[in-house]
């Protein structure tokens, strides 16, 4: 579903420069592939495998040495502390191995990331993104972030201070409604330009053009 036309691209910019022709407010639009490679959150279950493998290997070592045996060609086998050590440190490290492979398919780590922490990872990113595009770049501080993050299933809406202490979390919760139903349905641009002129709305409603308006930040959607 990504946006890669610029027919798509269009829809977008166009519903910028016509949401910011009433107020004098500034809306940017980012679209990021993701907000984070997750890499710790594979390393914290790649470890949490190899020592629950290790663990269970050494709560119940005879039913597993029996197995070795079994496969040796089942003559029995004098085990000492080393072999049996050996044999658990090497569980152990094929076990992380293998967890840490499996979640090179970026499907099933994913998967694996809990929702808060997406949530928590792709609003930290998009105020970040915010901070760095838009928070000292306009005239009296009247810049919104439409954030959008497609791996993760999650977008974010963030508003200089201004325009946070007039408009309530209800309102951008609408904005954020109308937007995410377009872009369910597969329609990524649509729902970017909704979210735009839901924005643009409220923007015009409390910050009017003042006919000295500049045009501060681009209205083309920036593709991270």
């Amino acid at each position: 579903m990504p946006i890669e036309t610029e027919a798509d691209h269009k829809i977008v910019s166009d519903a910028v420069t016509a949401a910011e022709a009433h107020t004098s407010g500034e809306i940017v639009t980012v679209l990021a592939e993701k907000s984070d490679r997750y890499d710790d959150i594979a390393l914290l279950w790649a470890i949490a495998a190899s020592f629950t493998a290790m663990s269970v290997f050494a709560l119940f070592p005879q039913f597993f040495l029996g197995k070795i045996d079994w496969l040796l060609g089942g003559w029995g086998h004098e085990w000492t502390i080393a072999e049996i050590i050996t044999l658990t440190v090497a569980l152990g490290l094929v076990k992380f191995v293998g967890v840490w492979a499996i979640q090179l398919w970026d499907p099933l780590k994913f998967f694996l990331v809990p929702p808060p922490l997406k949530t928590f990872r792709v609003h930290e990113r998009a105020v970040r993104h915010f901070k760095v595009g838009a928070e000292r770049r306009t005239h009296g501080r009247t810049g919104v972030l439409i954030y959008v993050s497609l791996k993760e299933h999650r977008a974010e809406i963030i508003a200089h201070e201004p325009i946070a202490e007039k408009v309530s979390a209800d309102v951008w919760g609408e904005a954020m409604a109308d937007m995410l139903g377009h872009i369910r349905q597969g329609h990524l641009a649509e729902g970017i330009a909704a979210g735009v002129r839901d924005v643009g709305a409220v923007l015009a409603e409390h910050f009017p053009c003042d006919g000295d308006d500049t045009n501060e930040l681009p209205d083309r959607l920036i593709v991270l």
